[in-house]
């Protein structure tokens, strides 16, 4: 997510940092650049424009705080408007919904409508879970056009574990009436409504959502548009505004090629919030569109409070606790070491995991690759130990190293490299583990 946006700008402003003092000529140099990469990530021209307007009148004169460099002045400066442009920093994060509900989800065809309410029913059942509570959600349909699309979304509430209506109207008007009906009668907290979508706007798609809004007076109305189509989003959400009107939008598809542009100019186009992004076709695949985490993450400047919620998420609390306990005592061992790895493994694509974390923005996909393998191999190596190895790594002499390379199908020289990432990880832990965030993680 934001992946290209983020090389660029972490590219742009280690260079203004290199240069010591800001001149008139290197932040011309630097504006361009940014402009470049806005150009580049598909941001619409006058948006690029007025983000540099908002720029450039901050730099113009700005006094150098004393705890900055001219560099790290600039950087401010670009993050602050670039939180303002995504929303601001005290935005509200539309992520769950006044009970009882009716949500009505729109969307051209194609733009991963049903997909991303299962995300959502099962985002928002996971968030009541952790209260200890259970929501009682239920997901219906009146697309009648796309072939087995009630269908797929009947299938994929039985994946996420919330209930399903089948209308037995087939008049999509008719039968959202029937689904709301249902939806009083039976004491349901939440109804996601999945309705009909068409490849491009018509006047019968609009008119049909109007009148359904009209018949059950939805509570939300959610706009589901495919990060992929760029700058033409953009158009999609005007056009739906006009007609039906929408109270918050989810992009779809961010994992893809999609360049990032849309969420960047989005609510300073529509004056509307972004609530979810989804990043990859699991169901596990969305998160929260929090502009403040957002812009530290385009600028490279990772997303720790994220990743620790990923962690929650997907990791066993208990274990967790055990880890952290003997890292921060100094007990950590490789033993640990591997379970960590396999933590790190259960949150999902590391490739995504990467972007968390702070420097990491810029990093190409082939070092990220790099690092993928190079954690399998490490994996490897471990398991090729006896427990007293794992245990007691400084018993590793050279015919041990030998004895455990030839076991993991490795070099001796592949054994002495984890060994010095192993050493490397227990030294960051002793420095990091008073700062508060980072403590959190570990």
């Amino acid at each position: 997510m934001f992946n290209f946006l983020s090389q660029k700008f972490s590219g742009i402003l280690s260079w203004v940092n290199d240069k010591g003092k800001l001149t008139e000529q290197n932040v011309n140099d630097a504006m361009q650049q940014v402009k470049e990469a806005l150009l580049d990530a598909d941001v619409p021209l006058n948006v690029a424009d007025d983000f540099l307007k908002e720029v450039q009148k901050n730099v113009v004169g700005e006094k150098i705080h004393q705890k900055l460099n001219a560099g790290q002045t600039f950087i401010k400066i670009v993050h602050d408007k670039l939180l303002e442009f995504l929303g601001g920093k005290n935005s509200l994060v539309l992520n769950t919904f006044q009970i009882p509900s009716v949500i009505m989800v729109m969307g051209l065809q194609g733009s991963g409508k049903t997909t991303t309410i299962a995300k959502i029913a099962n985002f928002i059942s996971k968030q009541a879970q952790k209260k200890g509570k259970k929501r009682r959600i239920l997901l219906a349909s009146v697309d009648f056009y796309r072939p087995a699309a009630v269908e797929q979304l009947q299938v994929l509430a039985q994946q996420v574990g919330v209930d399903f209506y089948q209308a037995q109207y087939k008049n999509p008007i008719d039968a959202a009436a029937e689904i709301y009906n249902f939806f009083k009668k039976n004491s349901y907290e939440l109804l996601f409504l999945d309705t009909a979508g068409r490849l491009h706007i018509d006047n019968e798609m609009i008119k049909e959502l109007v009148d359904i809004d009209l018949k059950i007076s939805p509570k939300y109305k959610v706009l589901i548009l495919d990060a992929m189509t760029g700058q033409e989003s953009l158009n999609v959400a005007r056009a739906f505004d006009q007609a039906v009107g929408f109270h918050t939008a989810i992009l779809s598809k961010m994992d893809s090629d999609a360049r990032g542009g849309a969420a960047f100019a989005f609510k300073y186009c529509l004056k509307k919030s972004i609530s979810f992004v989804g990043s990859g076709e699991k169901i596990d695949d969305l998160e929260s569109f929090v502009p403040d985490r957002m812009t530290t993450r385009i600028l490279g400047m990772g997303d720790i409070l994220s990743l620790i919620e990923k962690a929650e998420e997907n990791i066993d609390t208990k274990e967790q606790e055990v880890i952290a306990k003997k890292m921060m005592s100094g007990g950590f061992t490789l033993k640990d070491f591997a379970k960590q790895m396999d933590m790190i493994n259960s949150m999902g694509s590391f490739q995504k995991i990467m972007k968390y974390l702070p420097g990491m923005g810029g990093v190409s996909d082939d070092l990220v690759e790099k690092s993928k393998d190079e954690m399998k191999k490490f994996r490897a190596i471990i398991s090729s130990m006896n427990k007293k190895e794992q245990i007691m790594p400084e018993i590793l002499n050279g015919s041990r190293k030998q004895r455990i390379a030839k076991g993991a199908g490795v070099q001796v020289q592949d054994v002495n490299q984890l060994l010095q990432k192993f050493e490397q990880s227990k030294r960051f832990v002793k420095m990091a583990k008073n700062k508060g965030q980072f403590r959190k993680f570990f």
